[in-house]
């Protein structure tokens, strides 16, 4: 069983056609970055508080570093996103700047979360209905998906002129998240463009 198999907890089924790698493991490191920023930034020490983060430390044995959680796992994970996905030491930055702008105390962590959520959602969704066609691109041309990409985000928050009036209400709600959360239209770009690069390699349900 492979260390993602262990670490994410998949069942022996998913294992045969799981990719080491992909979208569920992104996602899966992403929440761990995310709780072991926090957890270093607020000093948390209950552990269970971070259950991503909890397996992560547990099954690669990472140890506490100078008595405060968070600290080592951080820099654990974000070994493992660059390594694997490739992300940029701004897209970790930025990460950081966030929770620390956002996050004083305990009350405003479950807030964050579940707005990072939201426009997480938000954003896929019209990023979706945005692009279209443009998924079919093959996975080589990866120069010409990341300008794809780069040009979708950025109309998402500089056009207003969308026929879909849903699409329009949608972008309305990413740009509120955005002014909250302040991520840049390039970290948008890095994290949206790894989700279509990895949603393109997902093996296709069985008929």
């Amino acid at each position: 069983m492979s260390i993602f198999s262990r670490l994410f907890g998949k069942r022996q089924a998913e294992e045969e056609t799981a990719r080491v790698g992909g979208m569920e493991d992104f996602m899966t490191l992403i929440r761990v970055y995310y709780q072991a920023v926090i957890a270093s930034q607020l000093g948390i020490s209950n552990i269970n508080a971070l259950p991503d983060m909890a397996v992560f430390k547990r099954t690669l044995k990472v140890p506490t570093q100078n008595n405060k959680l968070g600290v080592a796992e951080k820099a654990r994970c974000k070994k493992m996103l660059a390594e694997i996905y490739g992300l940029s030491d701004s897209f970790f930055k930025e990460i950081d700047s966030s929770v620390k702008k956002n996050c004083k105390k305990m009350d405003d962590v479950r807030t964050y979360l579940i707005m990072f959520q939201g426009f997480s959602q938000d954003l896929m969704m019209v990023v979706g209905n945005l692009m279209q066609w443009k998924f079919r691109v093959p996975g080589i041309f990866k120069k010409m998906l990341y300008a794809m990409t780069e040009k979708t985000v950025h109309d998402i928050f500089t056009k207003n002129n969308f026929k879909d009036d849903s699409v329009r209400k949608t972008c309305g709600n990413i740009r509120q998240y955005q002014h909250v959360l302040h991520y840049s239209e390039s970290w948008i770009t890095e994290y949206v463009y790894n989700i279509v690069i990895l949603a393109k390699k997902e093996p296709k349900p069985k008929a």
